[in-house]
């Protein structure tokens, strides 16, 4: 009933508000950014996410598995699939935000590769997939409004990595 209730609030073509920006220097408290990323993005509410810790470079997710079964009784992959590229959505987003910038971000390309079941509750580390990334993404966005950051994103289950995923995020203008 929560998902019907969220996805009734949203209209077809029409944008949720923006979350505003945090104070600047600040970060996003995880919790107000995941309630309104659930309000923004339905379906979110049904993904798992139980909690969203940053770590320097890295922003992971704990989920729960129960909402992500397949009819085999682990991971279904198709989820797993959302929940990547979204993680690295979030990962844009954030980065933007922690520098006071608004923009939109979209995901250019994904990839995903599995590597073991996922049999338990698991967690999902997003980072970017080659060092000085992000310092070229806030040069692009100096020189031309807009920009573009490869990506990578890990699941692991216990000490078990279970799947691979990358992506190109894109800034827009």
């Amino acid at each position: 009933m929560a998902l019907e209730a969220a996805c009734q609030q949203r209209e077809i073509g029409v944008a949720h508000p923006r979350l505003p920006l945090p104070e600047a220097g600040g970060e996003d408290r995880p919790e107000v950014f995941l309630d309104w990323l659930g309000k923004a993005i339905p379906m979110v509410n049904a993904m798992g996410i139980q909690h969203m810790q940053r770590d320097g470079d890295q922003l992971s997710w704990s989920l729960a598995l129960d909402p992500n079964l397949n009819d085999k009784g682990t991971g279904f992959g198709g989820a797993l699939t959302a929940q990547t590229t979204l993680l690295g959505w979030c990962w844009t987003t954030l980065w933007l935000r922690r520098r006071g910038i608004l923009r939109d971000v979209v995901v250019a390309t994904a990839s995903q590769k599995f590597l073991a079941p996922v049999t338990a509750d698991y967690q999902m580390i997003c980072m970017p997939a080659e060092s000085g990334a992000a310092e070229r993404l806030a040069e692009q966005l100096d020189q031309k409004g807009r920009g573009r950051i490869a990506l990578a994103q890990q699941l692991w289950c216990g000490d078990t990595l279970c799947l691979e995923a990358s992506g190109d995020y894109v800034v827009l203008k």
